[in-house]
């Protein structure tokens, strides 16, 4: 069993209320726009990071990372890209690919907006965590904690807290989980 972070559109700030579910977890994936190396070099310090890079992430994040990963997380075939679309609305440039050998998981950042959905056509599970920095047009800051098993993903909970707070200290400021439970579709 592994414990995962997702997480996605930092643009460079690394909210310090991630810090718990950094440390809760084994791995952090990160979907793209990480915005600032500075950011990833903080992530690894802490936990093996998997990572690719995202529209707005300079030359030097992209020669470090990769745009797209394909790998295997507790016998869970898992394919991340920055930009990937959604169920029936999949990025152009993927789409034929994702058909011809779907993923078990299928990752992607870039639009700010968190979606959780099993595509049934594709028999994958779509996820995309949202955003977690301050930078778009989100209202509310956004990650994923997963936990995989056996190929399939055991839990899932999302943790969500308002932008507007983003730099108060206040405790009560401290990202709740909104749902847990096993996604639609993998039991």
């Amino acid at each position: 069993m592994k414990k995962i972070l997702l997480i996605s559109d930092t643009h460079g700030y690394l909210d310090p209320r991630l810090m718990p579910h950094i440390t809760w977890a084994d791995e952090v994936w990160h979907a793209g726009d990480i915005g600032k190396e500075s950011v990833l070099d903080a992530i690894e310090a802490l936990k093996p990071v998997r990572a690719v890079w995202g529209n707005i992430d300079s030359g030097e994040m992209r020669r470090r990372l990769k745009e797209e990963l394909r790998f295997d997380c507790e016998g869970m075939d898992v394919w991340m890209t920055h930009i990937g679309g959604y169920p029936g609305r999949y990025d152009r440039r993927i789409v034929e690919r994702l058909k011809k050998d779907p993923p078990g998981m299928f990752i992607c950042g870039h639009s700010h907006i968190l979606k959780v959905i099993y595509d049934k056509n594709l028999q994958l599970l779509h996820v995309n965590p949202g955003a977690a920095g301050k930078h778009g047009i989100h209202h509310v800051i956004t990650a994923i904690r997963m936990e995989i098993d056996q190929g399939k993903v055991k839990e899932l909970s999302i943790v969500e807290w308002p932008r507007k707070n983003i730099s108060g200290s206040d405790p009560s400021n401290e990202p709740t989980p909104r749902l847990s439970g096993s996604p639609e579709g993998q039991e």
